[in-house]
């Protein structure tokens, strides 16, 4: 039996619905990342493989759902509470280690600097470890992406440790990252372990 009441396949908090992406949001997903694509660029290696054509995409979505279902990696669309546009996607993706995640995130362009990657984030982070029952998060951020960085200091990940040519870039080559981590002991002294939201499993029952 699952000792964790997990996956949370949708996660509310103050401004934003975080869910588990299903095939009927491929409309959202391709008008989200076309309206990003350049912001995005820089710093994301997947982008390397856009644009995708709309059946591309919705395969993508399948195997996706298909990977959360079965408790792989775990992505999820940033959604306003109306659920009528996509702000951004965040994931918690398996390490080499099933008891560690790697955490990942975007934001839309025009939802820049409102605070929605923090509120996401905090909020996942919380997911990660009373949810899922993880002893740890990695965040690699690019070692130019001050905005990111500032995040993973925001919420108090440890680092950064430098993993050299470890990414590969949009070209083809590979280039450094920095990985900041949090173990569950800093995590379970940390405010974000009181961050409110709530989370629901597949068919709706509140789990957190």
């Amino acid at each position: 039996m699952n000792a964790h009441p997990g996956p949370a396949y949708r996660v509310e908090t103050a401004r934003l619905s975080l869910r588990c992406l299903e095939p009927r949001d491929v409309h959202l997903v391709q008008e989200a990342i076309a309206a990003s694509l350049e912001h995005l660029r820089p710093w994301m290696s997947w982008v390397v493989h856009e644009p995708l054509t709309l059946d591309e995409r919705l395969e993508l979505l399948r195997a996706r759902r298909g990977h959360f279902d079965l408790g792989g990696d775990l992505y999820y669309g940033l959604f306003d509470k109306q659920a009528r546009r996509m702000l951004g996607g965040a994931g918690l993706s398996l390490r080499s280690d099933v008891d560690e995640r790697e955490l990942g995130y975007w934001v839309r362009a025009d939802s820049l600097r409102q605070g929605l990657a923090s509120e996401a984030m905090a909020a996942l982070v919380r997911v990660a470890f009373d949810v899922e029952g993880l002893s740890g998060l990695d965040l690699r951020v690019e070692p130019h992406n001050v905005a990111s960085a500032g995040l993973a200091v925001k919420l108090g990940f440890l680092g950064p440790v430098l993993d050299p040519a470890s990414e590969p870039t949009p070209g083809g080559d590979k280039r450094d990252m920095h990985v900041y981590s949090l173990p569950r002991m800093v995590y379970a002294a940390s405010p974000l372990a009181q961050v409110a939201l709530e989370a629901y499993d597949v068919i709706g029952r509140r789990i957190l």
